[in-house]
């Protein structure tokens, strides 16, 4: 049975697999979904993902959400402690999924450090800020604005 801690604008709440197969939604559009939930309908969007930190923001009825999804695996890497790490040493920024480079926000010779947004990779209609995952000097960058790039394509080499 695979258990998720979801967490909600800093309120935890713990959920079953089951309990995620059994919310009665319907997709709009990919972003926009209708929910029913005891008998009373919500309007839900995502306004923006990073897959990478399992990160949303969703709105609902209107109200916007920061939201941050563990399954087993995130939790038990939590209380082991191994979420503490010391500042990294980044060499490479690659594509996590295949999109279109919507902006970019770093320049060569740019110094950044970790959670520094490097750039807007546009996939599945959402808009996803790419951050760095540690510390380094942009050595180059492999694509332009309005590129297509696929899936693990190197776009920032760092120094």
């Amino acid at each position: 049975m695979t258990n998720y801690l979801v967490t909600i604008d800093n309120k935890e709440i713990a959920l079953k697999k089951e309990d995620v197969e059994a919310l009665d939604s319907i997709s709009i559009d990919g972003e926009n979904y209708h929910i029913l939930e005891k008998s009373k309908a919500y309007e839900a969007s995502l306004v923006s993902a990073d897959f990478l930190n399992k990160a949303l923001t969703v709105a609902v009825n209107g109200n916007s959400y920061q939201v941050k999804i563990e399954d087993e695996y995130d939790q038990q890497v939590r209380k082991m402690g191994l979420l503490a790490v010391t500042a990294q040493k980044v060499n490479s920024i690659k594509a996590p999924m295949p999109g279109l480079i919507v902006d970019i926000l770093v320049e060569v010779g740019q110094e950044i450090s970790e959670g520094t947004p490097l750039l807007v990779l546009s996939a599945m209609k959402m808009e996803n800020i790419i951050t760095s995952q540690g510390d380094g000097v942009v050595k180059s960058i492999e694509v332009k604005k309005d590129a297509a790039v696929e899936k693990g394509q190197l776009i920032i080499e760092m120094e």
